[in-house]
């Protein structure tokens, strides 16, 4: 099995670090293996992929598509360094507005499985990065939503001061303001 996957403080969030393979030319590994993801519970229906560019202390989050569009995801660095957050935002959920941080970088190549019914948000960390993140469901407009990436009741320890942050980010509601 080319990847070891790790439960972490919120059990459904799973990083997965992948085997490397390197060499005198570079490196080798294995992004995405259906069989190996399956085993672990971890969907295998990846419908669109999405690649981002951020410059450093953008954060871009904390975005999710509301039901019936919700999406899962796989993220990972292809360049760079980001604190990858995710915020459970499962009203019924015994974690429901907790929240992991994890770097994903592209030394390491570990990457994040955030799963339906969680906000997803990044910070980036070096001058540039790109994050690729493959998607359990297309993206629909109709169904995009988000919460504020400063909401004072989910707490999110972001390490940066004046951080990067769109116009789109900085109008969305705190959690207590949706009805999801």
């Amino acid at each position: 099995m080319p990847f070891l996957f790790k439960s972490l403080s919120i059990p459904e969030v799973v990083l997965i670090e992948p085997k490397v393979f390197p060499d005198n030319r570079g490196y080798f590994l294995e992004s995405f293996k259906s069989s190996d993801f399956l085993l672990n519970t971890i969907p295998n229906n990846f419908v669109q992929d999405n690649l981002s560019f951020s410059r450093k202390n953008v954060i871009r989050g904390m975005h999710f598509q509301k039901k019936p569009k919700e999406q899962g995801k796989l993220v990972s660095v292809i360049k760079g360094r980001v604190l990858d957050i995710s915020v459970d935002i499962r009203r019924d959920s015994p974690t429901f507005m907790k929240w992991i941080a994890v770097e994903l970088n592209d030394s390491q190549h570990a990457m994040l499985y955030i799963p339906e019914g969680f906000a997803h948000g990044f910070l980036s960390l070096t001058e540039e990065v790109y994050l690729l993140y493959k998607c359990t469901k297309e993206y629909d407009p109709k169904f995009d939503s988000g919460i504020r990436w400063d909401d004072p009741d989910i707490g999110i320890a972001w390490p940066v001061n004046n951080p990067v942050v769109s116009e789109k980010d900085q109008r969305l509601p705190y959690l207590k303001q949706l009805d999801i």
